[in-house]
This record gives C-alpha cells, structure tokens and sequence, in this order.
C-alpha cells in the first residue's frame, strides 16, 4: 500500500492533552504535519503545541458538543487552509460491574467515545471531502472481544468500529477514506488509572496471553502514524490484534465461561472497585463539565 508524504499535511488530533493523541501529534509533527490540537485540558494542550516540530495550534472543545466542534472545524480550517486527515481519538473509561456501575459515568463513556466520534466526523467530514483526506477512528481490543467489568468501555468501542465501518461505505466514494484503530491495553493515564485498583488489575493479569501485557506507547503511536500514512482501513497497534479478527466468532464464548469464573473468584472484593471515571483524562472529562468552582 502506497504512503501519503505528511510534509505539509494539516491533521486534527482530538484527545490530544495526553496518552496516545499527545505522543501522537509530537510524531506527525517530526514527520511534517501541522496539527490541530483538540481537547479539554487547555493548559496541557498549550505544552503539547509548543513542543511541536512544526506549526500548530490548539482548541479546547467538548466531543460531543456539536457547536462547539463545528466552531473548531471552521477555525481550523481558516487557519490552516485545509485538512488532511483526522484522528478521532478522544476518550474515556470506566470499570467495575454493570449492576453497581456510576450510571452517569456509564453514559459518560458511551458519549465520548461513540457519540463524540461522530460529532467529530459530523464536523469535519465536509473539509475532508474538500481534500479527499483520511478520519481514523480510534477504537480498542474491547471492540474485538467483550469483558467483565467492562461493559460500558466494550459497548462504545464496539458501537465506534461498527459505526466507521458504515461511514466508510458512505462517503468512499467522495474520496475520504476511513479507518478504524485499535489498540490492546497500553501505557497510558487511562491504563495506569484502571491498574489503580486492585481488583482491575488482578482480573486483567488473568487473561490469557498476550492480552494480559501492558504495552508501551512509543510503538503503538508508530504503528498509529503509519496507519495514518498509508490510509489503512484497519490499524492494529500491537502486531498480534490483526490475528483476532479471525477469532471474533469464538471470543463471546470463551469470555463468557472464563468470566463467568473469574467473576465468581472477585465477587466478595467487587465492592471495593470504583465505578467513575478513570485517569487523568477521565478527572478532566469530569472537571470541565462541573464547570468553574
């Protein structure tokens, strides 16, 4: 597959104040882009631009505001003059079991993730078509399987890729192309925030290999970036992730007798998870819609 030169590419980066979108945007940056950050944390997201390679500028924003995400597409546009390709990368998670879950972090999760990726798309789909560019949603392992006290994190990654896919049918023929990403438990605040409570963090070290391993960003983000260069309609940022398509049928299965197990193991300790958000990113999500103290 032919790879598109990011020299003097304008990409939006949502999520872009930390994990995978900050070292995302320093990498296209190293390699050309100028790029736009997007996202709720507006003093880390002024650090990230500053330490770009090449011009850039960020927005602060909530995904799953449509004015406001309009309003940014606009005024990236105007100045930047086009763009290329879009990451939608935004994100949030919480854990702990579904009956005794925060529900409204429970939706909060299912609106950032599915919601706000398609207010992204909505937003910047028209300035995609002006360049026949690229929107890379980013979605998850947990699209590819389901897992205990996951639901709401493997719902919304599960609603996106099936959503980008559909998208993809639409608007190929205007010249955008889609991908879907994915990627297995990495190194990031929001990992490192889930691994924060014991029970998380012991159930996770039970799944089978290599779904077991934290990985490190650095090469995930290269695998993203390159994802990005050639178009790819599917992304797969630990090597081991493009094997799973094919498992997919026997996944809710097997996750269903060994869950079910392991479940039954955690259950007089299941008090002790917390349901909110989790990470930096998720105390930020929850700090931007309380508002000014």
């Amino acid at each position: 597959m032919s790879k598109v030169s990011l020299e003097g590419q304008v990409v939006v980066v949502t999520g872009a104040a930390r994990g995978v979108g900050e070292l995302l945007a320093r990498k296209l940056s190293a390699r050309g882009a100028r790029v736009a950050l997007v996202g709720l944390e507006e003093a880390e997201l002024k650090q990230v631009a500053e330490r770009l390679h090449t011009e850039g500028h960020h927005w602060y924003a909530d995904v799953t505001d449509h004015e406001a995400m309009a309003r940014v597409a606009g005024e990236v546009k105007e100045r930047f003059g086009k763009v290329d390709a879009v990451v939608a990368n935004a994100g949030v998670a919480s854990g702990g079991p579904f009956l005794g879950s925060d529900p409204v972090a429970w939706r909060r999760v299912i609106e950032v993730n599915l919601i706000g990726g398609a207010v992204t798309a909505r937003a910047f789909l028209p300035v995609l078509m002006e360049s026949r560019g690229y929107l890379l949603q980013i979605a998850s392992l947990a699209a590819l399987t389901p897992a205990p006290m996951m639901t709401a994190y493997c719902a919304s990654k599960s609603g996106v890729e099936a959503y980008a896919h559909a998208l993809r049918a639409e608007v190929g023929y205007k010249g955008v192309k889609v991908g879907v990403g994915y990627l297995s438990w990495t190194d990031t605040d929001m990992v490192r925030g889930a691994d924060e409570n014991d029970v998380m963090r012991e159930l996770r070290a039970r799944l089978p290999w290599p779904s077991n391993k934290t990985y490190p960003l650095g090469p995930a983000v290269d695998r993203l970036v390159a994802g990005i260069e050639r178009r790819s309609a599917h992304v797969y940022a630990q090597w081991w992730l493009r094997g799973m398509q094919g498992l997919r049928p026997y996944l809710p299965g097997v996750i269903a007798a060994v869950g079910q197990r392991e479940m039954r193991r955690f259950e007089p300790r299941l008090g002790e998870v917390t349901t909110g958000l989790v990470g930096a990113g998720g105390s930020a999500d929850a700090d931007a819609r309380r508002g000014p103290s």
